[in-house]
């Protein structure tokens, strides 16, 4: 696959702030490219630099083959983006919003009336499309705001953290759609999001701290590197089972009624269960992305 976006040593500057530092990565076209960072790592402005509404400070930027200096508006005909913000009108209905829109971006006749109508449809906002946008619910919302989004059929939709504040069911809907969006339609998604389950669903990660690059690749690769296993065991006395495994080499810390500690993966625990001998039960809990993004960062919590 070719690369649909290409950064290289990108930097933006406010005075003396340096918000992005020296950035250099590249997205493949058609995949779900997952870009994290604490508040204020830099993420918003590399977005504004990507869509042309923020100039950078040196670097360069290319969209499917067009530079965002010399070619911003072909580079933004290739874009749809969803802003944390909604941006559709609270007094208008949904059609007319999305009607409206659509006749901004150059559509009409035969071809926005299609468009809209297989919108409407595959979005499932039939029940709704004469309601005002702004009596909707979160989800509601978030849905016409990615309709919005690809009304002229992008190349790349950049999504800043769509589903945050929604329930568990709706943020599942939500997430059938970028998918369907992905697989069936082909469309590079460039995804910002706080969930790290989220982000462990993406082809590659990238990972901002400070306004630079402290770690990417798949979610296997930087589980492998920086998530590591935990596994929790139970003795009929804690400090004997601690001892046995100070003895094995491990550090292990009390917690609660349990001993824990960090292992590399299922084989060492299957290793170190069969080294012990007494023991009441042991439960191995796999590295996620919340590991890793933690380690790389050196938070103590994700960001909510």
């Amino acid at each position: 696959m070719k690369n649909i976006i290409e950064i290289k040593n990108l930097c933006r500057q406010f005075d003396k702030f340096v918000a992005v530092d020296n950035i250099s990565f590249t997205v493949k076209q058609g995949e779900l490219f997952a870009f994290l960072g604490t508040n204020g790592a830099g993420k918003s402005t590399t977005i504004s630099m990507i869509c042309t509404l923020l100039p950078k400070t040196s670097g360069s930027i290319i969209v499917d083959g067009f530079d965002t200096d010399k070619e911003a508006a072909k580079v933004r005909s290739r874009l749809g983006v969803v802003f944390q913000t909604n941006v559709l009108d609270d007094l208008l209905t949904v059609g007319d919003n999305l009607n409206t829109r659509a006749r901004f971006q150059g559509l009409c006749g035969d071809e926005l009336h299609c468009r809209i109508n297989e919108l409407r449809d595959v979005f499932g906002l039939s029940d709704i499309w004469k309601r005002p946008f702004g009596k909707l619910s979160g989800g509601q919302k978030r849905k016409c705001e990615i309709a919005r989004a690809i009304l002229n059929k992008p190349e790349i939709i950049i999504l800043d953290e769509p589903t945050t504040g929604l329930d568990p069911q709706t943020r599942t809907a939500i997430w059938k759609l970028i998918r369907d969006m992905q697989t069936q339609q082909g469309m590079t998604v460039f995804l910002t999001t706080h969930y790290m389950e989220e982000a462990a669903a993406a082809d590659n990660v990238l990972i901002l701290e400070k306004g630079g690059i402290c770690a990417e690749g798949t979610p296997d690769t930087l589980k492998s590197k920086y998530g590591k296993d935990t596994l929790k065991l139970r003795f009929p006395n804690s400090e004997e089972g601690m001892k046995q495994l100070r003895a094995m080499g491990y550090t292990a810390k009390q917690k609660a009624d349990y001993v824990s500690l960090s292992i590399e993966d299922s084989h060492e625990a299957l290793k170190i269960v069969n080294s012990l001998d007494d023991f009441l039960d042991f439960e191995l809990i796999k590295g996620n992305m919340d590991d890793v993004f933690l380690t790389v960062t050196g938070r103590t919590e994700v960001p909510k």
